[in-house]
């Protein structure tokens, strides 16, 4: 059994076909799948899709390009979401996006901190500002509850900067690309107990899918490439990573 921590099954490209995505999902071996927000306007598809299936968990956030929709009231109901979410995400840093560096840092630190209030673990989405992410993640006391570095494209020195604070790798496609070099050197140098396994669906499609609409099935080549890499089993890359999962987002068991 495998866990999708990181699927978009709101998307428009997705949640037409939802119901066949999910089978074909089950049929491969991933029963759960954890779906995190972009921005308020979102939240209330993200809740409707998990409300209708119990094998579907939401984790409403405000993402970085989304930074400016984080006001007082959209605060205010994420808190009220709490109880029917396993995580606050995707939240993070995105330098490479022309959205203000110092607003990005403030509606970051806004949910963290309300993470930390409500003890729900982040989803984390960093690109090309590890220094003031890692900084920030230390100072709002993150390691309290922990989180997932989505997508991390960092390298395996960040990584074990991350593992310090509580925080687990997430891996995705990226890891099975003929021409990846940093993320099979971090999934080399983190322990199994610390990676988990996402598609970021319908994104970043893994090898032999590359270049079509990403989907939670395709999750078994990318554990496929983790067992490879780390020279143990499929049935262990599963067994580890599900119960990694299972404990950080305090899923019910099945």
């Amino acid at each position: 059994m495998f866990i999708d921590t990181h699927c978009h099954l709101d998307d428009d490209s997705l949640k037409g076909r939802l119901t066949e995505i999910l089978e074909r999902a089950r049929a491969a071996g991933v029963t759960r799948f954890i779906v995190p927000g972009v921005g308020p306007t979102c939240w209330d598809t993200i809740m409707a899709v998990a409300a209708g299936n119990d094998s579907i968990f939401a984790a409403p956030g405000v993402h970085p390009m989304r930074a400016g929709e984080l006001d007082d009231a959209a605060l205010a109901r994420l808190h009220d979401l709490a109880p029917k979410v396993v995580a606050i995400g995707e939240i993070g840093l995105d330098y490479s996006y022309d959205v203000p560096r110092e607003l990005q840092q403030s509606t970051f630190r806004a949910q963290l901190r309300l993470a930390v209030r409500l003890g729900l673990p982040v989803l984390l989405h960093c690109r090309r500002a590890f220094a003031d992410h890692l900084a920030i993640l230390q100072e709002e006391h993150a390691v309290r509850v922990g989180g997932v570095m989505h997508a991390f494209s960092g390298s395996p020195e960040i990584a074990a900067e991350c593992l310090k604070l509580g925080l687990f790798v997430g891996v995705g496609g990226s890891v099975t690309y003929e021409n990846a070099v940093r993320p099979v050197a971090v999934v080399r140098s983190v322990p199994l107990e610390h990676l988990l396994l996402e598609t970021d669906a319908p994104d970043l499609a893994p090898v032999p899918y590359r270049g079509s609409p990403n989907e939670p099935a395709f999750l078994v080549e990318i554990a496929r490439k983790v067992a490879e890499i780390k020279g143990v089993s499929l049935e262990e890359v599963a067994r580890t990573t599900t119960a990694t999962a299972h404990h950080l987002f305090k899923l019910p068991r099945m």
